[in-house]
């Protein structure tokens, strides 16, 4: 447990009696939605409780043998934390009113069906005002629900990356490696989050927070490890080398606090009987900066006046050293648990994500190859325990990590209750890029063939990371299958190896030198220069009216794949405005390590708040935008905005996010792409054409009830009659999407 010379008395859960005691709220709407809450807390309250709990920097040398920069170091941790904020839900009879065991996508998506994806350092705020207290703006809202959005992701905006000595140091990815439930100063304040949650729940909207189950930021939680201070150790996936095993390990550079191991020093430590040893692939993998999963502290002092060293599981960046779930002190547990609460029970968000939640488990091989690190059935168990908390708060869960089919099924059957689809995304790319959908129709038919329900995925444009080409599903588990591609067998590993080409060769090099090649993980790009170069467009710099054009009509066409099928839709400021990216040389110091993602991140403004700024408040330079703010957008029928509003009010009226798909049929025409559904009283199709040419074709479907009235849900006319084949003819402009209603006739009985 952690020691604190001034920790509360454990009969109060805030260490406050008498007049300090808690003092709930009057039951507020959210709560009536969200009964299995405990009672919000008034601010003077929940402020009462931090004083104790913050100890002020103290003069003295931030080392293990001061009594003051440890116990700072305590107040500062995430554990620390967790211990208090679960201590208010223990023991309420209000914890077991929710059901909590299975995921519910339906419900989910009945609380927020549309997402708004934020990314606090790229947003341009308003002037003189924080991040969060953009997002809480009602304007802002009024605009979100005019368009058809239900709930924002806020993104990371609780403090990220180390702590060295006394002082705090800077992410190393972008916020992605928390260190503290407190807010970041730049981004805002815990009051302006909770006042953004109220806004949002005003306009029928959710808040999505953050949690990362698999790894830290290297705060006072890991600098408490490293000296070896009471549970912290077993936070993290870490192990002590003994002195007279240091030779084992690398020198770690002056000014550095761990260096990483070489694929030889992974595999003497592993032989030594010190840890697993190699992984199934290293991600973010790069000659002399990433070789392994690995690294080695410096030496540091602990309170026990010993020197340690230790060898830490990172399978991210260096700064992000791995969770352990499965230590005896159960420590990482209790850190992800009570920081999932705090957001649910204390701030008022409504959901979580869960960032790197597939790597909760590692197993040493038993045959001498890679450690088992991914599909581990621990990271199931892991995934089931935290949606399982969450679901009894009354919240849901997504989870957004690049997984094989295989996996993203066997979680979603006790884990999170929604996936982020990383299946289908590069395929619904691949066909924008050639013109040609088979791939995106391989990729949906596998995940149906599989058991993967449509409606538990999160079917998303563009958001803060690259357009991603790993094709995990393909390129390890299933890598030695075959499939039937282009009328030919493939060996699974093969096709991702030839769909990566592809979409290489057509979005990024010569053909689009504004896109850049991110790692082996994908292409650093925004939604509208995939389009760009998928026009053949070369230069952004020039695009006419014409080509601004056509990259909105297909802006909006990937708008209805994926909004026009069942699940959740997700899109991003930087799909709203028509962002395009960054030359790289207004982030080259961003960029230097070889992180390109950075170009696909620049400053956007949604209402128009600063036309003159040039960059956000966190100095991300503005992007070009191609559609402009959403006030100039929404009063122009025809501007993006306003036809995406058109989309999202048809899938809205029709229910079209909690349908049931029931076919992935053939095509007639090789550009074509069509999705058929089953609604609460008659079917719908969505048909695509992914080419920048007229098209024409037949739709055939075995679940189309011949003698069905075909009718076109955009316009109300109607648009034919399902014949006795099974099919009705369409005909598209180029990008042109269609959402048709089949009506049964009366009496029919249902194909499926």
């Amino acid at each position: 447990m952690i020691d604190r010379d001034d920790a509360p008395p454990t009969d109060s859960p805030t260490g406050s009696t008498g007049a300090d005691e808690i003092v709930p709220e009057e039951v507020s709407f959210d709560e009536h939605l969200f009964p299995a809450r405990p009672a919000r807390l008034r601010p003077r309250a929940r402020l009462r409780d931090r004083l104790w709990q913050r100890k002020a920097k103290q003069p003295g040398s931030p080392t293990g043998d001061n009594a003051d920069y440890i116990n700072w170091l305590v107040s500062e941790s995430m554990l620390a934390d967790a211990e208090i904020f679960t201590r208010n839900f223990s023991g309420m009879g209000s914890m077991w009113q929710n059901p909590y065991a299975a995921p519910d996508p339906r419900a989910a998506i009945d609380k927020a069906a549309v997402w708004f994806t934020a990314y606090p350092i790229s947003m341009i705020t308003k002037e003189n005002s924080t991040f969060l207290a953009t997002l809480g703006d009602p304007d802002l809202w009024n605009a979100f629900q005019q368009i058809g959005i239900s709930a924002i992701h806020t993104g990371p905006v609780k403090r990220a990356g180390g702590i060295t000595g006394w002082e705090l140091t800077p992410s190393v990815d972008g916020h992605f490696d928390r260190i503290s439930t407190q807010f970041d100063d730049v981004f805002g304040t815990e009051d302006e989050f909770r006042a953004m949650c109220e806004v949002a729940t005003a306009h029928g909207g959710t808040v999505i927070d953050d949690i990362v189950p698999g790894h830290t930021g290297k705060g006072a939680d890991f600098r408490l490890a490293e000296m070896k201070v009471g549970d912290y150790p077993g936070i993290y996936h870490m192990v002590e080398i003994p002195k007279e095993d240091w030779d084992l390990l690398p020198k770690v550079p002056r000014g550095a606090d761990s260096a990483n191991l070489d694929v030889e020093t992974e595999k003497k430590l592993s032989d030594a009987g010190y840890i697993v040893g190699e992984m199934q692939r290293v991600i973010f993998f790069e000659p002399g900066v990433k070789e392994t999963n690995w690294s080695a502290t410096a030496p540091v002092l602990g309170p026990d006046g010993e020197e340690h060293r230790w060898v830490y599981l990172h399978y991210f960046k260096e700064g992000q050293p791995s969770l352990n779930w499965i230590d005896p002190t159960f420590s990482g547990m209790r850190l992800v648990i009570g920081d999932a609460l705090h957001s649910l029970g204390d701030l008022g968000s409504g959901a979580l994500r869960l960032d790197a939640n597939g790597f909760l488990g590692v197993e040493k091989s038993a045959t001498g190859g890679p450690a088992w690190s991914e599909g581990h059935p621990l990271s199931e168990a892991a995934n089931q325990l935290i949606a399982s908390m969450v679901r009894k708060v009354g919240g849901f869960t997504f989870q957004e990590l690049n997984l094989t089919i295989d996996d993203i099924k066997s979680t979603s059957a006790r884990g999170a209750d929604l996936s982020y689809d990383f299946v289908n995304r590069p395929a619904y790319h691949h066909a924008m890029a050639t013109g040609d959908t088979e791939f995106v129709r391989l990729t949906m038919q596998a995940a149906r063939d599989m058991g993967v329900d449509t409606v538990s995925l999160v079917h998303a444009l563009q958001n803060h990371d690259e357009m991603t080409y790993e094709l995990v599903h393909f390129a390890t588990l299933h890598a030695g299958d075959t499939f039937t591609f282009r009328g030919e067998e493939i060996l699974g590993g093969d096709l991702a190896l030839l769909i990566r080409a592809e979409l290489t060769a057509a979005l990024a090099g010569e053909s689009a030198p504004y896109n850049a090649i991110f790692t082996t993980n994908g292409i650093a790009s925004t939604t509208a220069s995939i389009i760009a170069a998928s026009l053949g467009i070369t230069d952004l710099s020039a695009i006419t009216p014409e080509q601004a054009e056509s990259i909105k009509r297909a802006h909006l066409l990937l708008a209805m794949y994926n909004a026009w099928q069942p699940g959740v839709f997700a899109l991003s400021g930087w799909d709203l405005v028509g962002a395009l990216p960054l030359e790289r040389k207004v982030v080259a110091p961003l960029i230097k390590d070889g992180d390109t993602r950075w170009i696909h991140r620049g400053a956007y403004d949604l209402l128009g708040y600063q036309p003159d700024a040039s960059e956000s408040t966190a100095k991300m330079p503005k992007a070009t935008e191609l559609y402009g703010a959403l006030p100039q957008q929404l009063d122009d029928p025809t501007s993006f905005a306003s036809r995406l509003r058109d989309i999202l009010a048809i899938r809205a009226k029709y229910g079209i996010a909690t349908a049931q798909q029931l076919d992935i049929p053939a095509v007639s025409h090789k550009s074509m792409l069509v999705m058929v559904h089953r609604l609460a009283d008659a079917d719908q199709i969505t048909v695509l054409n992914f080419s920048a040419e007229p098209i024409a074709g037949s739709v055939r479907s075995e679940v189309l009830t011949p003698g069905s009235k075909v009718v076109d849900l955009v316009t109300g006319v109607p648009a034919g009659e399902v014949d006795d084949l099974h099919s009705l003819y369409v005909a598209l402009q180029p990008h042109e999407g269609r959402a048709l209603l089949i009506i049964p006739p009366t009496g029919a009985a249902s194909s499926e």
